[in-house]
């Protein structure tokens, strides 16, 4: 069934990623410039001979159809194009940076549900005291404070109370996990910050009409413990909302760490997107954006079949 269910959410999500290299494709070409233009910059000494030679080698020649066909039948093989600053394929770049990027973003994933849940949890359980006033307002401020305010105020607290601490740079962590962990932390709770405010008031306004339900009500009225009320019969329905919200936040976060990854310069799929744009450099940042967003669509595959491992009741059709 599950297998069935998949193999089906797989051939619907096919018109979606269609959809989307057509309009990453359109989006570039739609840009002034080409890349031709690009790679000879402002001093051309070819001959209109070399000129014409060299579009028809790039496949520039052809109509803009005939380029978008050329391009998704590469795409099959993944071959996303080949960077026009360093003449390195766009799917090794990727590669090779996607560590870096998927490391940070799983460990800010990781501290947004260490802090979201329990406070959420916290807040709901004492609704309209100050427990839940206090945490409520850490929703807000966490909702309302800029990424690089908030990774700012850290980097300036982190340096000033240890003087050793590593900050800035990358250690992988084949190299040295400690080392690797330590980097990555403030960079990481950055982001977990921000995404754990969003986390917390689903969890709350979730576990919130859970608790009211009639199930729960009577498991109160027969004794039994509160811990056990609110833990094995509440928060598991309730974190169906939850995971929605955790998993499609995980796919935005591997294209939301551009800002993060320049900040703590890390050598990261954001920070090549950002270079790349900077650079004009039209392959790459193709590849990089259908990189992401087939990523969002995948994820929504996988939160839709974690479902089915939360609450059984959910029929997959």
């Amino acid at each position: 069934m599950i297998a069935s269910y998949v193999f089906g959410r797989i051939l619907s999500a096919i018109p979606t990623i269609l959809i989307l290299t057509f309009i990453v494709f359109l989006a570039i070409h739609l840009v002034p410039g080409d890349y031709i233009d690009i790679m000879l910059g402002t001093q051309n000494y070819l001959t209109d001979e070399q000129l014409t030679e060299l579009y028809q080698q790039y496949g520039l020649d052809q109509p803009f159809v005939a380029q978008y066909g050329i391009w998704l039948k590469n795409l099959i093989t993944f071959d996303f194009g080949t960077s026009l600053r360093t003449g390195q394929k766009v799917s090794a770049l990727i590669v090779e940076k996607l560590p870096v990027t998927f490391e940070l973003a799983f460990l800010a994933l990781f501290f947004s549900l260490v802090f979201g849940i329990p406070l959420g949890i916290t807040s709901a359980v004492k609704r309209n005291r100050f427990g839940d006033y206090v945490v409520r307002i850490f929703g807000l401020v966490g909702l309302s404070a800029p990424a690089f305010w908030i990774g700012a105020i850290l980097i300036v607290a982190v340096s000033g109370l240890f003087q050793d601490y590593t900050l800035f740079g990358f250690v992988s962590l084949q190299t040295d996990m400690g080392k690797n962990l330590q980097i990555l932390l403030i960079p990481s709770v950055t982001l977990g910050l921000m995404l754990a405010a969003q986390i917390m008031r689903m969890t709350r306004s979730s576990m919130l009409d859970v608790l009211s339900q009639e199930y729960v009500k009577v498991a109160k009225a027969k004794g039994v413990a509160k811990s056990k009320v609110i833990y094995r019969h509440a928060l598991k329905n309730a974190l169906i909302p939850v995971i929605t919200t955790a998993g499609i936040q995980f796919g935005y976060l591997m294209g939301g760490t551009i800002l993060m990854e320049n900040m703590f310069a890390l050598p990261g799929l954001g920070r090549l997107l950002l270079q790349s744009v900077n650079q004009r450099d039209y392959p790459v940042i193709q590849g990089i954006v259908l990189f992401i967003g087939v990523f969002i669509v995948l994820m929504n595959i996988l939160v839709d079949i974690l479902y089915t491992l939360i609450d059984p009741r959910i029929d997959l059709k």
